[in-house]
């Protein structure tokens, strides 16, 4: 099997990329309704793709934000749930090589598994008390120190890919102290347990369910970070979420345009597609995520090719793309339905996953509240 990072160019890899992903949305249809996709992301270990985004020097591939986001991209394409719950692998492993928050013993161990064995990894933060780790609240999963490491206890919510993850980051409040930590939870220490909790009505394949911990013991070493004392800093890794939502929004166009190239009722010479509202539409939609396509790659070009102050100044931006590009997917698939008219709303076909999964993207962090407030506060800088 060839692997992704094997080849010389992005052409190639998005030829064998394509040629993987191809099935993986005729997969979902045909599972029952919110299984777990697991030979999709099979498909994607084969080919070596959880390794791209880990730097040369431990074996991967070190491909650049923008490359990346190319092939999230491809992915939602085929299936946005497959789409989203890769990214947060792809972008966390991107996020740690880059910035080396993390013990070098511990992050080669992780990294090498990764390597050889395709493992995957992911952020457990969101809680039922704290909602979404964004708006600041502490983990009430809590992490007491004994002599010979750690015992973490705790439930998190929203843990994307739970079904097949070799470890979790698990942020937890360090007991007898104000301080908050992320630790690295094996999936089988004795203690972790996935219930099967996911009953969302959008991304149903990415296997959310919630993380229970209970007295898991851990090694002093797994406390991988202390997170507390920390500003935030902007996170280029996480267009990887607009890139999903662009990415099934445009799967819907293709959709569209094919049906209305094809559609051809009796009371007209030729196809919707040479109705001067149909077009209208599909013009619409053609602008709509041309404007995407240029703004998400445009600032991820902008992260790759930027210094530390660089990237430390595009907090506002990344926010605005992420709002920009997942209101303007909801707004494409929702013109695209309009394109097709009431046979989109037929179960057998692909725009009700598309329609239930675009929403998703409304709520994946940052939110867009506090992106319209980062973006006031910069035009206020700007004068003063």
């Amino acid at each position: 099997m060839t692997h992704l990072g094997q080849l010389q160019t992005k052409e190639e890899r998005i030829q064998l990329l394509s040629k993987t992903v191809e099935p993986f949305g005729e997969r979902i249809r045909q599972l029952p309704d919110g299984a777990f996709p697991y030979e999709n992301f099979k498909d994607l270990q084969e080919i070596g793709y959880p390794a791209l985004t880990v730097p040369k020097e431990y074996g991967g591939a070190d491909i650049s934000l923008n490359e990346l986001l190319t092939y999230q991209q491809l992915i939602a394409k085929a299936d946005g749930s497959t789409a989203l719950s890769i990214g947060w692998h792809m972008g966390i492993m991107k996020h740690l090589g880059e910035s080396k928050p993390w013990d070098e013993t511990i992050y080669t161990k992780v990294v090498k598994d990764v390597i050889e064995n395709g493992a995957l990894l992911n952020n457990a933060a969101t809680e039922p008390a704290t909602g979404s780790p964004t708006r600041g609240g502490k983990p009430e999963t809590t992490a007491v120190k004994k002599d010979d490491g750690w015992v973490i206890t705790g439930r998190k919510t929203f843990t994307t890919l739970s079904p097949i993850l070799t470890y979790f980051v698990v942020s937890a409040s360090i007991d007898g102290t104000d301080d908050v930590g992320n630790f690295l939870v094996k999936y089988d220490l004795k203690g972790v347990n996935v219930e099967e909790t996911w009953d969302s009505i959008a991304m149903r394949g990415s296997g959310s369910h919630d993380l229970v911990l209970e007295e898991v013991h851990v090694n002093k070493d797994d406390l991988v970070e202390i997170t507390s004392n920390q500003k935030r800093k902007p996170a280029g890794w996480l267009l990887h979420i607009p890139a999903c939502y662009l990415g099934i929004a445009q799967a819907a166009q293709k959709d569209a345009v094919a049906f209305a190239t094809s559609y051809s009722p009796n009371s007209i010479k030729g196809t919707i597609s040479e109705l001067p509202n149909v077009k209208q539409k599909l013009g619409d939609l053609e602008l709509l995520l041309l404007e995407s396509e240029y703004f998400l790659h445009a600032v991820a070009d902008k992260w790759d090719n930027g210094d530390e102050e660089i990237r430390n100044s595009m907090g506002p931006e990344l926010g605005a793309v992420k709002l920009s590009v997942t209101n303007k997917a909801v707004q494409g698939v929702d013109l695209s339905m309009r394109v097709v008219g009431a046979q989109s709303l037929k179960l057998k076909n692909n725009f009700e996953r598309y329609y239930r999964d675009v929403r998703a993207g409304l709520h994946n962090p940052p939110m867009d509240d506090m992106t319209v407030m980062q973006l006031a506060d910069k035009s206020i800088r700007a004068i003063k």
